[in-house]
């Protein structure tokens, strides 16, 4: 991209993120988190340990983002179990860091990815609904 082209896309690109609904961004959130955590993972093969920490540390700040605007005790008993598995993945990625261990990512790559799905299927449903 040239000049005028790379800041439009910048501006469509900010402007998308600023327009976005508490929904869309949402699903933003746990899509950034499958990929940054399979960047993880695939830097622990290639024993990047820097790029591996960097990419599952910011895994794990979108599930603390996530953990912090998930509200208990409006969504009840569905909302404590998801914070629930949000905590989990937490602890499995940072173990995952601490050991370097790709056993370990995968199963929270298989968890992040089950959450991702969840609230892909959520938002399908809503837009039915609403």
């Amino acid at each position: 991209m040239y000049g005028s082209q790379a800041k439009a896309y910048n501006v469509y690109k900010n402007n998308s993120i600023n327009f976005a609904s508490k929904e869309q961004l949402l699903l933003m959130l746990v899509d950034g988190a499958v990929k940054f955590s399979k960047i993880g993972r695939q830097a622990i093969v290639d024993k990047n340990i820097p790029k591996s920490h960097e990419n599952i540390v910011k895994t794990q700040d979108i599930f603390y983002e996530l953990m912090a605007t998930l509200d208990v005790n409006k969504g009840g008993e569905w909302a404590k179990q998801l914070m629930s598995i949000y905590e989990f993945i937490v602890r499995t990625l940072a173990d995952a860091n601490i050991k370097k261990d790709v056993k370990i990512m995968d199963e929270a790559i298989s968890l992040i990815e089950q959450v991702k799905d969840t609230w892909h299927e959520a938002y399908k449903v809503s837009k039915q609904n609403g």
